[in-house]
């Protein structure tokens, strides 16, 4: 079939028209089919920046936040066994850290984690997503839980930026799971 437009008034009208179709179509909706709160800024496919609430966090490649736990200061791998089934690691191998942090002028690395993968850090601390919660959330930020005879506090992987005057705050309560 060929389609043939003599008028360049109809022909650019249909073009804008088609670029609205597609731009609506290409709509970034999270599991529950609703358009996602989080606008991203940057991203290197393996990781990218998002603001949530004002606060730029670092998001895996589904828009979920990510997270560090107090007790991995210096790398050191603490949530394993069934703290993986609520804290899912964040893998990565070491290229793509590296990729990663030089797109988005952070500074990621990997650690080699006890089942023998490779989990992306952030300044040396293993980072995880909440497997509790969507994209563009921070429900999992200053969540505290045991696994394993161990205590974990949660803390979103942040940039360092705030784009509003709000800060996050810890919930009063603990594990909501």
């Amino acid at each position: 079939m060929r389609l043939s437009i003599k008028n360049p008034l109809t022909a650019l009208v249909a073009v804008g028209l088609a670029a609205l179709v597609l731009a609506a179509c290409g709509n970034s909706n999270d599991d529950n089919g609703s358009a996602t709160a989080s606008n991203a800024s940057t991203s290197s496919g393996v990781v990218s920046v998002k603001d949530v609430g004002g606060t730029e966090v670092l998001a895996n490649s589904h828009g979920k936040t990510l997270y560090t736990a107090d007790v991995e200061k210096g790398g050191q791998i603490m949530c394993t066994g069934s703290c993986t089934s609520i804290w899912e690691p964040a893998t990565a191998t070491a290229r793509q850290a590296n990729s990663a942090s030089s797109q988005l002028d952070v500074k990621l690395g990997t650690v080699k984690r006890p089942d023998a993968g490779q989990q992306l850090t952030l300044k040396g601390m293993p980072l995880y997503s909440f497997t509790e919660e969507g994209a563009g959330q921070l429900d999992g930020n200053g969540v505290a839980d045991d696994f394993n005879g161990t205590h974990f506090v949660w803390s979103a992987a942040t940039t360092g930026e705030s784009s509003g005057s709000s800060t996050m705050s810890a919930p009063s309560s603990s594990s909501p799971y």
